[in-house]
């Protein structure tokens, strides 16, 4: 078994332990946890989010959970504002750069938090999971979301699948781009 896959493999665990579910032990910090990983595992981090989905009601049947895939979110988002066709539109007519330009407004991270809640209302959920992360990357930055939910999520745990590098300090997406400061979250640690 490879080192990544033993990591895997305990995150359902953890996931249903009572101290992430009741955020103990976290000193008045608001219980999200981000499990990063190297970006080259995307599809099994993929995979293995849909086996704790189905796993998760034959562990804990009372855990009430919701999955977020914030590009998915992005999309329906943009429909349901009637904006989908023509960002696309303008992609296709002006090209990417044009293209982050019109969202900018649209997907400010603060409208985007307002959106996730309704999907995930935390008097609703025990559990929060997010994922997409690389996928939703530049329209929306994962650390402007996170800040934006604080307030919002109460104390329901929000577990995000980050590809990249957390240092518990910092948020480096795929590894690679530069370090943006975030530190009010934990690692998950598996």
């Amino acid at each position: 078994m490879t080192p990544f896959k033993n990591r895997l493999d305990k995150i359902l665990d953890r996931l249903t332990s009572e101290e992430l579910l009741s955020n103990s032990g976290l000193g008045n910090e608001i219980g999200f946890y981000i499990f990063d990983y190297p970006p080259e595992f995307e599809e099994q981090v993929r995979d293995h989010i849909q086996f704790i989905l189905r796993q998760l009601p034959k562990k804990k049947p009372d855990l009430r959970v919701t999955h977020i895939n914030l590009f998915d979110l992005i999309l329906v988002y943009l429909k349901n504002r009637n904006l989908l066709d023509r960002v696309l539109d303008i992609e296709l007519k002006k090209g990417n750069e044009a293209l982050l330009n019109s969202l900018k407004g649209p997907l400010d991270a603060k409208k985007i938090a307002k959106e996730f809640i309704t999907f995930a209302p935390p008097e609703d959920n025990d559990l929060v999971l997010v994922s997409g992360v690389g996928s939703a990357y530049p329209m929306l930055r994962s650390h402007n979301l996170l800040n934006n939910l604080h307030h919002l999520m109460e104390d329901t745990p929000l577990v995000m699948f980050y590809p990249g590098v957390y240092t518990g300090q910092g948020l480096r997406l795929f590894g690679k781009l530069k370090e943006t400061n975030y530190y009010r979250a934990f690692q998950l640690v598996v």
